[in-house]
């Protein structure tokens, strides 16, 4: 139970090693925060169908992305700026207009995963 922090020793515990072996897989704080906010960030609809769309069609112009996903300009707007802050999106000027496009690898491969597969018809869980 090397793993295990000090103010956590004295707990009681029945199998050491998968503890020892949880506590690895969970990292540090700082890193399951960052995911969380990115979770965060994908937890909203408008927001997933704006990166859903920025995945599959590339540089996309903020109008164009609002007529593909049923968004007003300025919600549209609105969520590219949160995920411009995060990372997650970056744009690309071309004289008046920006097209956005998605830069975060981990994410990409996040909507990837989850678009290769349906989810199942009864609301059962993907595994």
């Amino acid at each position: 139970m090397h793993l295990v922090p000090a103010e956590r020793s004295g707990q009681r515990t029945i199998d050491g090693h998968r503890v020892c072996d949880a506590i690895a897989a969970v990292g540090e704080p700082e890193r399951v925060r960052a995911w969380a906010d990115r979770f965060t960030l994908l937890s909203d609809p408008g927001r997933l169908s704006l990166l859903l769309a920025l995945r599959e069609a590339g540089p996309i112009a903020v109008s164009d992305l609002a007529v593909a996903t049923g968004m007003r300009d300025t919600a549209v707007s609105q969520a590219l700026r949160l995920l411009r802050t995060a990372g997650i999106v970056e744009g690309d000027k071309d004289g008046r207009i920006v097209r956005y496009r998605l830069v975060d690898g981990p994410i990409s491969d996040l909507l990837q995963h989850c678009t290769s597969r349906e989810p199942e018809a009864d609301g059962t869980p993907l595994r």
